[in-house]
């Protein structure tokens, strides 16, 4: 095989994006609004008490197909992109496969992982609006280290409520984000309302993103004078705007390659990266410039909310006090299994991500954790890069589909998202090499229980997400 093409693409400083990109735009079919539990349409005023108000305002904007970037942000870009587009090269050759592989690698700066783009866009406006201090949640850690981060930089207080499993098998994450001054919270914890009231049952105990959500709006809504606000890594509108760094990044630098890629793959958990990557190449499948493209999302089969999941509205917190969002999800209570990918456990997927699942332009699959780790000391052994739990998942469905373009001798070419490292992952990577891994599926009796707590609607939907008669 015959190298053509950088094993590393660096586009240009100037080359950063000066706009993110908002698919919601171009969408033949928008997302359905935010509601409340009364089936309103929620307003600009209803959302504004927990996120900052420019947040809300790109939140709630789904015409506008590009926002600039501020001056403040952009500058924090360039001390870490353009983020590199790899070719993998000793992954084709190890395959033996006539399709050309690219990874857009995001674990470059302190976060390990793509976090970052939207953490510093988030920890601005809540600056700029003068307030004080944020809170968020997080799962394997990577959100939770880069808005740790991003509140050092712009010089606001940070409480992150971690989900418990994480917490405890990822001890050195909470040291990081303690370093850049973050109060980290075991979750469920003690010292908050619904903390107490999930911590209460052992089996809530391992915790799960939707509960460190409303620990996290919890406390944001207590902080004096008004001056607190939550952020959220993944899932809403405005967090895939942010990530559409990765992929208008990645659409110049095949452009510069002269590639366009056959495949699109991403991991998904709430749906921000996988968003991102795809968002100008998704244009370009809906608008008819490039038709076949194929996108694929790859989740957990340990959660698997694209797959198996209802596409309803739900709330997106365990605790029901967000307003409720359309989306795939496995009902707002439904607890995962503590999987070492903390990161995807989640019960539901990003309305974007989720209404071009459902209108057929993007297919879903889910994988057990066993097969994603070998998957990720393969491309580890090959590529110099420990992969992050959440990332191999990509690797995993990306492998299969240059495995297909063996079998079928099809050049394709395959892109994907390779979100971030796996150095604060040992424990997950140690379980896999003492073969003291386990692959959890959830019954459907589970499932049941979890689709249970997706509420009725006036108007819109009966209880457990199902139509109305």
């Amino acid at each position: 095989m015959a190298q053509t093409t950088p094993y590393r693409t660096y586009l240009d400083e100037d080359q950063i994006p000066t706009a993110w990109y908002n698919l919601r735009a171009d969408m033949p079919t928008k997302p359905e609004p935010m509601r409340l539990p009364d089936g309103t349409v929620a307003q600009f005023e209803h959302i504004a008490p927990v996120f900052a108000d420019e947040l809300v305002r790109q939140e709630l904007d789904d015409q506008t197909a590009f926002f600039e970037i501020p001056a403040g942000v952009r500058e924090m870009y360039k001390v870490y992109r353009p983020s590199p587009l790899c070719r993998a090269y000793n992954l084709e050759r190890a395959l033996g496969t006539p399709a050309r592989i690219y990874y857009k690698f995001e674990g470059n700066n302190t976060s390990g992982s793509h976090k970052l783009n939207s953490a510093l866009a988030q920890a601005y406006y809540a600056h700029e609006q003068g307030l004080t201090t944020i809170t968020t949640e997080t799962g394997a850690g990577q959100w939770g280290t880069a808005l740790s981060e991003a509140a050092a930089h712009y010089g606001l207080d940070c409480d992150v409520f971690m989900v418990r499993a994480s917490y405890e098998q990822k001890p050195f994450r909470r040291s990081v984000m303690q370093t850049f001054g973050a109060n980290v919270t075991p979750s469920p914890s003690q010292e908050t309302e619904i903390g107490r009231k999930m911590y209460a049952n052992e089996a809530n105990r391992s915790g799960s993103l939707g509960t460190a959500i409303s620990e996290a709006v919890e406390r944001a809504l207590h902080v004096p004078e008004n001056r607190g606000r939550y952020q959220l890594g993944s899932v809403l509108n405005q967090v895939v705007l942010h990530q559409s760094v990765i992929g208008l990044e990645s659409y110049t630098a095949l452009e510069r390659l002269g590639e366009y890629p056959d495949v699109v793959v991403g991991c998904a958990g709430g749906g921000s990266n996988l968003g991102g990557l795809i968002a100008p190449f998704m244009r370009d499948k809906l608008d008819g410039t490039h038709p076949d493209t194929r996108f694929i999302a790859v989740e957990p089969k340990s959660c698997p909310s694209l797959t198996r999941g209802r596409f309803a509205y739900d709330f997106a917190d365990t605790g029901q006090t967000c307003p409720l969002v359309k989306m795939y999800t496995l009902g707002n209570g439904f607890i995962p299994s503590p999987d070492h990918a903390g990161g995807l456990r989640y019960h539901g997927m990003s309305p974007i991500i989720s209404q071009l699942r459902h209108d057929g332009h993007l297919d879903a699959v889910a994988v057990a954790q066993t097969e994603v780790f070998a998957a990720a000391e393969r491309f580890a052994k090959l590529e110099t890069i420990l992969p992050a739990p959440e990332s191999s998942h990509a690797i995993k469905v990306a492998i299969d589909e240059a495995l297909k373009a063996k079998e079928s001798g099809e050049e394709k070419v395959i892109l994907f998202g390779l979100t971030g490292t796996g150095y604060f992952d040992m424990t997950a990577y140690e379980s896999f090499n003492n073969k003291t891994m386990v692959d959890h599926v959830p019954s459907d009796e589970e499932l049941e229980a979890g689709f249970s707590t997706i509420p009725a609607i006036p108007g819109v939907q009966a209880a457990g997400g199902l139509p109305l008669e």
